[in-house]
């Protein structure tokens, strides 16, 4: 019995290879469905930075344009108004930067007045209705949002001193245009939704070639506009939160 038992013949288990077979195969299957998709994940991911890159461009694209037209528009402006004031008799100069208009010291007033000189009314009266009529042109009315009035001062005296000063000057300058005797001039009523009357005191002073603070250039009234660069910038944000979404 002993010897038959030892000649008992061992034949491997079918079953165990068959799972075997079939562990490798679902370990495979698993792979492939993993590859698969990481593959359509990464092409989504790319299609998606393309298309992020692509809304990324054309916002760009659209706010250069926005302000190219807000440049477009200054500079048209700027132009109009050195090519009316450049050679003018009057006491004046035209920033070709920003457009403001600077009267010297003493045109308009006598040291520490604010009442307005007769020359600086027959300034007025000269320059009031070509500047406004520039400015509140068919091409420009609409861009236009404010129209300043700015008194500048010296340094002589405190700062609170010449901040009066400054403002009483401006506004001196506002009501003169629209006083009873004022000669009546195309948009005079349309001007008053926009005008304003501004002091800066000295804290604003201008610079001789030497570098030292010019008091005559520094006593000075300047007249300036803006355009409607708060629409715009919400314009531009609209347009940014749109493309984010």
């Amino acid at each position: 019995m002993a010897r038959g038992f030892r000649n008992i013949r061992r034949y491997p288990s079918v079953g165990h290879e068959e799972e075997k077979e079939s562990f490798w195969v679902s370990y495979t299957d698993l792979m492939s469905g993993l590859v698969i998709i990481f593959a359509l994940v990464l092409m989504i991911a790319m299609f998606t930075m393309q298309d992020s890159f692509e809304k990324s461009q054309k916002t760009i694209k659209e706010k250069n344009k926005v302000i190219e037209d807000i440049v477009g528009v200054k500079t048209k402006l700027i132009d109009q108004l050195v090519k009316e004031f450049d050679n003018s008799n009057l006491q004046l100069q035209v920033d070709p930067n920003t457009g403001a208009i600077r009267f010297s010291g003493g045109v308009f007033f006598a040291s520490d007045s604010t009442e307005i000189t007769p020359q600086g009314r027959k300034y007025l009266e000269e320059f009031i209705p070509k500047y406004v009529d520039i400015l509140m042109s068919k091409e420009f009315k609409n861009e236009v949002s404010q129209i300043i009035v700015e008194g500048h001062t010296d340094k002589q005296g405190t700062y609170l001193y010449n901040l009066n000063l400054s403002q009483g000057r401006a506004l001196s300058v506002v009501q003169e245009i629209y006083s009873p005797d004022f000669p009546k001039f195309k948009h005079q009523q349309e001007l008053s939704s926009i005008i304003t009357a501004n002091g800066r005191s000295y804290s604003v002073p201008i610079k001789g070639k030497n570098g030292q603070i010019d008091p005559n250039k520094s006593r000075r009234v300047e007249f300036k506009f803006r355009l409607k660069d708060d629409q715009v910038i919400e314009k531009i944000n609209e347009m940014v939160k749109a493309n984010e979404r």
